[in-house]
């Protein structure tokens, strides 16, 4: 079995010749490839958001063969699952590490996957920059701040049992549907925590603000496990909002480049 794309012809472009050319376009924009462990990429239509996503995945190292963990929010209001399958895209098929998916020892659930956005839209993004890397993506229901700190102690086991190398992507769009004066504020507030990778400040801030990103529990996630390992920082890639490309300043959603190193 493999899942098959949900979003292509709406997110992204269905025609592999004109995805991978407009995937290709955003990374030779991206600048040179970095050395992250971790990064946050935004999972929005890539004619609002491919530009950023880029630049996040930009941030791992180019040459990474190993394994890269996807945690995208469900948007379907499903518990945190892992699929085991091979993902399709128009651009191929990604190998799926199902030696570490099974030593999450969460629930696999291919179901709850099949029209979930926040991951599939990675997924070319993987293809194009790490084409030796296989995936394991990992869906997160609950985002309580003990939900991260468990799903992290999970990844820490799983990577540790196997020795694979990982790399993670934490799938998240900030504000929604705010003014972009609003938008701006409340998510670099929120992000500013995240530079000395304090999941537990950065949790109140999006509590105390209001701040209505959708894959906070993703991003705290992705840094605790990078903080495990040995990361010391985050730094903030690059932040735009959906009015760079709409000019729509009263309703926008944020988007973030964020690397954890």
């Amino acid at each position: 079995m493999t899942r098959r794309p949900s979003v292509a012809g709406m997110f992204y472009p269905d025609n592999p010749s004109r995805l991978r050319e407009m995937i290709t376009t955003f990374f030779q924009r991206a600048g040179v490839p970095g050395s992250a462990m971790g990064v946050v990429s935004p999972h929005a239509g890539y004619v609002y958001s491919g530009h950023v996503a880029a630049r996040a995945i930009n941030a791992l190292p180019k040459d990474f063969a190993g394994t890269i963990i996807i945690i995208g929010p469900s948007h379907e209001g499903y518990m945190t699952c892992a699929s085991a399958e091979p993902w399709a895209t128009p651009l191929g098929t990604v190998e799926n590490d199902t030696g570490l998916v099974d030593a999450l020892d969460i629930p696999v659930d291919e179901f709850s996957h099949r029209n979930e956005h926040s991951l599939e839209v990675q997924v070319p993004f993987i293809q194009t920059h790490l084409p030796e890397a296989k995936i394991a993506p990992v869906m997160m229901g609950n985002q309580t701040l003990r939900a991260a700190e468990h799903l992290a102690e999970r990844i820490l086991h799983a990577i540790r049992s196997t020795n694979h190398d990982v790399r993670i992507v934490a799938s998240s769009d900030f504000s929604h549907y705010v003014p972009e004066s609003v938008a701006q504020q409340q998510d670099n507030y929120a992000i500013e925590a995240l530079a000395a990778l304090d999941v537990a400040e950065f949790y109140r801030r999006i509590r105390d603000e209001g701040v209505s990103a959708c894959g906070y529990g993703p991003i705290c996630t992705m840094c605790l496990v990078c903080r495990e390992l040995g990361a010391g920082h985050a730094d903030l890639l690059q932040y735009t909002t959906s009015a760079e490309m709409s000019g729509d300043t009263s309703h926008v959603v944020g988007y973030a480049a964020i690397a954890v190193m």
